[in-house]
This record gives C-alpha cells, structure tokens and sequence, in this order.
C-alpha cells in the first residue's frame, strides 16, 4: 500500500510541470501585425507597460507586405489559419483585407481613414462587428492642410496630390482634398502611386506640368517609401505638406496631422481590453485628440522660403 501510494504520488508530482506548461500556453495571446509598419515598437511598448511580456503571455505574428498591397489578402488569410487571437491592422487596406478573411476573430485597426465611410464599421460609436481602433482622420483635415500652405506660400496655385488610388481611404480623400482646393481657389494634380515600381514615372509626370507645392498623405505603402518622397521634394525644390508629424521630422517642410507612433501605442489598450473579453463590436473607434503642426525651419531655409512669424508662434514643434 505505501510503495502503490508513493508511486501515484511520484505519477502527480511528474505530472505537475507539464499542466502548469499547458496552463502556461493557455494564457499567451497570440496577435497577429498585418502590413509593414515603422511604428508596431510602440504598440508593443504599450502592451509592455500593460503588463504583457513577448514570450511570456504574449506572442506575435508578423505578416508583412513590403508595399505590395497585393500580397494582403493571403498574409489576412494565413493569420486567420494560425487562428491568432486578435489582428492588428495598420491602414484601411490591411483592415479591408482582414475584414474580408474573418468575421470572428477581432480586429484592431490603426490609423485608418474614416471606417465609416470606407465600410469598415457601422457607426464611431458603436462599430457593431469584429472591428474596432482608432482612425488618422486624414481627408477631414485635408482643408486645413492646403490652408497652412496657403499661409506659408500665399502665392501657390496648383498643389500635386499624391495619393493610392487602390485604398478606400485615399478615393476619400481626394474628393475631400479637391473641395478644400476650390475653396482656396487651387488646382489639383493627381498624382497616383499604387505600388512601389510606380515613383518614378509619377515622379517625372508631375514634373512635365511642374505644381507649386506637393501634399503627401499617411497611405501605409507610401510611408513605407517616405524617404524616398521627401528626397524627391528637396531634390525638386517642392515645399511639401505631410499628413504625419515624423515626416517632416524626416525632413519634409511641414506637417498636420495625428501622430502615428501615437496611435500604435493606444491600439494596445484596445488589445488589451479584448484579451480580457471585451466585444470589439462595443469599443468605440477612437478619434484623434491632438493634431500635431510641425515646420521644419531648415528645409525652408534650403528652399529660401520665409515662413510667417505668426505661423511659427501656431506650431506645436519648429525644426531648426
């Protein structure tokens, strides 16, 4: 009796680590990142200080595009299999094509366009389905945009506007970005850029008509070649607006807009949130609440443009 009772206890306490192993991978979420994003650091920071550690309690799963929006669908599709708990999507592409590949898993999204006029929720306040996050409100600002260039080159008349006519967000955009400009009494040139073979000759047709000034929006394939966009524009001596605060921190003239690593970072409250239960179709998307004006002082030297005092005084950030 006592060597039957050793054994079936030597049999728990065997068995002990491989149940506490298994409670141990019970409890790590696993997050799907679709599309490329300078900025999933701050959403993992987030999480971090939210108390969730990678390979602990949480575990990432990370599907790329290198701007080839093409590839969306297929990375949506492959996360949906490895049956990730929550996607986390950044543009209204990447939602799109997550949306289209599940209904049940929750979805959060990042500095998407509007989600409502795009399809991808019901309402701001009550999204209804698996989506929920946070919108960069571009198009609505688009206005405002064109009215600080106006203030700082009251001369310009014709504005080139790059944009990526195979996102949802972008067609949006460009229809609000042309009632600010007749408002102001400017010209549109649409300049479009779907993929990344395609700068070079957008680049050059811009050129043969020659804008005043060049308006670059926060279009996750064309962030991705930022760099590349803001080099154009010195290169050509082309004042440019950027959507995104850490554009003209990178060198562009100036910028209006949410910033993005921002938006990353509070997507982690909504992660958490639904790892803790809660129904995405509950979660309000959540709307900017600070819109950022940086000026870059040292490409308008280059560019020997003089920016008004009483614009300076207005901006939240003066790049020397």
């Amino acid at each position: 009796m006592h060597r039957r009772s050793f054994l079936a206890g030597l049999v728990s306490v065997v068995g002990a680590p491989s149940a506490a192993g298994a409670e141990q991978r019970a409890k790590t979420a696993r997050i799907g990142l679709l599309d490329y994003a300078t900025f999933w650091d701050p959403l993992r920071q987030g999480l971090r200080e939210l108390n969730y550690v990678e390979g602990q309690n949480i575990a990432f799963e990370y599907r790329p595009t290198d701007g080839k929006r093409e590839r969306l669908p297929d990375l949506a599709a492959e996360l949906v299999r490895l049956k990730v708990d929550i996607l986390v999507t950044y543009g209204t592409p990447a939602t799109v094509a997550a949306k289209q590949a599940t209904t049940t898993i929750p979805i959060v999204m990042v500095g998407t366009g509007d989600p409502v006029r795009t399809g991808l929720v019901a309402s701001l306040g009550r999204p209804g389905g698996n989506v929920t996050g946070n919108t960069i409100l571009g198009a609505e600002l688009s206005a405002k945009r064109l009215e600080l260039l106006k203030e700082a080159i009251p001369n310009f008349s014709r504005v080139a506007f790059l944009w990526n006519p195979t996102n949802p967000a972008q067609v949006t955009h460009f229809g609000d970005i042309q009632v600010g400009a007749r408002a102001l009494g400017v010209t549109v040139q649409s300049v479009k850029v779907s993929g990344p073979n395609e700068f070079e000759n957008a680049f050059a047709e811009m050129l043969k008509e020659r804008p005043d000034v060049l308006y670059m929006t926060a279009d996750p394939m064309h962030q991705l070649h930022a760099g590349r966009i803001i080099a154009f524009a010195a290169k050509n001596r082309l004042p440019a607006m950027y959507q995104v605060p850490e554009n003209a921190i990178a060198g562009g003239l100036m910028a209006y807009g949410a910033s993005l690593p921002e938006l990353f970072r509070r997507a982690a409250v909504y992660v958490d949130k639904i790892l803790k239960g809660a129904n995405p179709a509950d979660l309000p998307v959540q709307q900017p609440t600070k819109f950022e004006l940086l000026i870059n002082l040292k490409t308008a030297k280059a560019l020997e443009l003089t920016i008004p005092p009483s614009l300076l005084l207005r901006a939240d950030q003066v790049i020397q």
